[in-house]
C-alpha cells in the first residue's frame, strides 16, 4: 500500500486495485487513474475534515467510479451529486463493492473514526477519535473525556493494523501524546502517521524524542506528500 499525505487529516492510500482517500480539506492530490476505483472517506462534519468540492476534483481528473462513505453527521445537502453515498453509523459494520470490510468507531468529538481491510492489509483512520484532554477543563470533564476514548480503542485491542491515522495535536501541550499513546499501546500496529498537528510538523520531532521506542513505527508524515 503506498501513502500519500496531502494535509491536515488528509492521506490518500493506494493499493493495487483501488484508491482510499481520507478526510480531505484542501490540498493538491496527485494525478490519479481513472482504471481504479476510488472510496472517499470523511470521518465528519466539520470543515477541516470534509469539502464536498473533493467530488468535482476528482471528477474532472476523470476519476469516474467514485463511492462517498460520509458519516451521518454530514448533512445530506453537502451529499455529491449522482454519486452513491453510504451512511457511516458508530460501532457498525459495512461490506463495500470491492469486497472491503469497514468497522466504524464512535468519535470522542463528532461523527467516526475508520477500520478499513483491504486485501493488502487494514487501514484506520483516527478522523477526530482521540483522547482530548484540555488544561482548561474541569478533572471531571477530562476524565469522562479518557474513559470514552480507552472505551473506544479496547474494542479493537489487540487487532492487527498495517497503517494508522492519529491525531497528533501540539495544542493539547503536555497531554498531546496521550491518544497516540494508548492506541499503539493497545493495537499492534505496524506504521503510524501522525496528523491534526495544524502546521506543526515540529510536535512529530517531539514526539520521537520523547519516546523513541516508536521510531521505528510512528512516521514523519511530512516525507509522504505529493511532490
Amino acid at each position: 500500500m503506498r501513502v500519500r499525505y496531502i494535509f491536515h487529516s488528509g492521506f490518500l492510500v493506494e493499493t493495487a486495485a483501488s484508491y482510499y482517500l481520507f478526510d480531505y480539506y484542501q490540498g493538491n492530490l496527485p494525478r490519479l487513474t481513472g482504471a481504479k476505483p476510488i472510496v472517499v472517506f470523511s470521518s465528519h462534519c466539520h470543515q477541516d475534515h470534509y469539502n464536498p468540492q473533493v467530488f468535482s476534483i476528482l471528477q474532472d481528473m476523470g476519476m469516474e467510479n467514485i463511492l462517498a462513505v460520509l458519516a451521518k453527521d454530514i448533512s445530506p445537502r453537502k451529499y455529491p451529486r449522482d454519486i452513491e453515498v453510504i451512511k457511516a453509523r458508530g460501532c457498525q459494520n459495512y461490506l463495500l463493492p470491492g469486497g472491503e470490510k469497514l468497522e466504524t468507531l464512535i468519535s470522542t468529538d463528532s461523527g467516526v473514526a475508520y477500520l478499513l481491510t483491504t486485501d493488502q492489509g487494514t487501514i484506520y483512520h483516527a478522523g477526530d477519535l482521540n483522547d482530548w484532554t484540555w488544561k482548561e477543563e474541569s478533572s471531571r470533564q477530562n476524565s469522562q473525556m479518557r474513559g470514552n476514548y480507552r472505551h473506544q480503542i479496547d474494542s479493537i485491542k489487540g487487532r492487527h493494523i498495517d497503517i494508522a491515522f492519529l491525531p497528533l495535536d501540539p495544542r493539547q501541550e503536555e497531554n498531546y501524546a496521550d491518544g497516540i499513546l494508548y492506541f499503539l499501546n493497545k493495537t499492534d500496529t505496524v506504521l503510524a502517521y501522525p496528523m491534526h498537528y495544524w502546521g506543526q510538523p515540529q510536535i512529530i520531532d517531539k514526539f520521537l524524542q520523547e519516546y523513541p521506542a516508536y521510531k521505528n513505527i510512528v512516521q514523519y508524515t511530512e516525507n509522504f506528500k505529493e511532490e
